[in-house]
């Protein structure tokens, strides 16, 4: 087992499947190719992370049925139920399009309006049902939420550490 912080979490282990050690893992929706093309991930258990090696994978509804070769049989797996399965943070940043960026990334960007006026620094960032909230801290120490939309943010330049937010009526004054 190792213990280290440069990880993403990709999938939880729901279930385990039949009595041969198959796990049935959630994961979001629209990374089936991602999630086929890894073959090595961590399970966190006991706040330390133990590298599993897939052997079989198949999709069956919106899950995954994961084989992995540290596994034989049921008894092996009921005690991961629940357990997040991670990878490496290069694995995920290598699959990343131009135009997708990790959350953790978001952090320290600069603020700005859309005249180029600096509003602040991105302090932190909350999962919400609906969407995703920037916690914007300002130069005068106050902090604004900002919804995470195309609308309110259209331009996200990780490369230049920059973010544009459309400064509508109220939303940050």
């Amino acid at each position: 087992m190792k213990n280290n912080n440069n990880y993403i979490s990709v999938a939880k282990i729901l279930n385990f499947h039949g009595i041969k050690g198959e796990v049935k893992l959630g994961f979001s929706k629209g990374r089936e190719n991602f999630i086929s093309s890894v073959k090595t991930v961590y399970l966190l258990f006991e706040g330390q992370y133990k590298e599993l090696h897939i052997s079989s994978l198949r999709f069956h509804k919106q899950h995954a049925i994961v084989k992995f070769k540290e596994f034989d049989n049921i008894n092996d797996v009921t005690m991961f139920k629940g357990c997040d399965l991670y990878v490496e943070e290069t694995t995920v940043k290598d699959t990343l399009e131009d135009d997708e960026f990790l959350i953790s990334d978001l952090y320290n960007l600069k603020v700005y309006d859309t005249d180029d006026c600096e509003i602040g620094v991105v302090e932190e960032v909350r999962d919400n049902p609906a969407n995703y909230i920037l916690m914007i801290k300002a130069s005068n120490e106050k902090t604004y939420m900002v919804p995470f939309v195309k609308d309110l943010v259209p331009v996200v330049d990780i490369k230049n550490k920059k973010l544009v937010v459309n400064n509508i009526e109220g939303l940050i004054d």
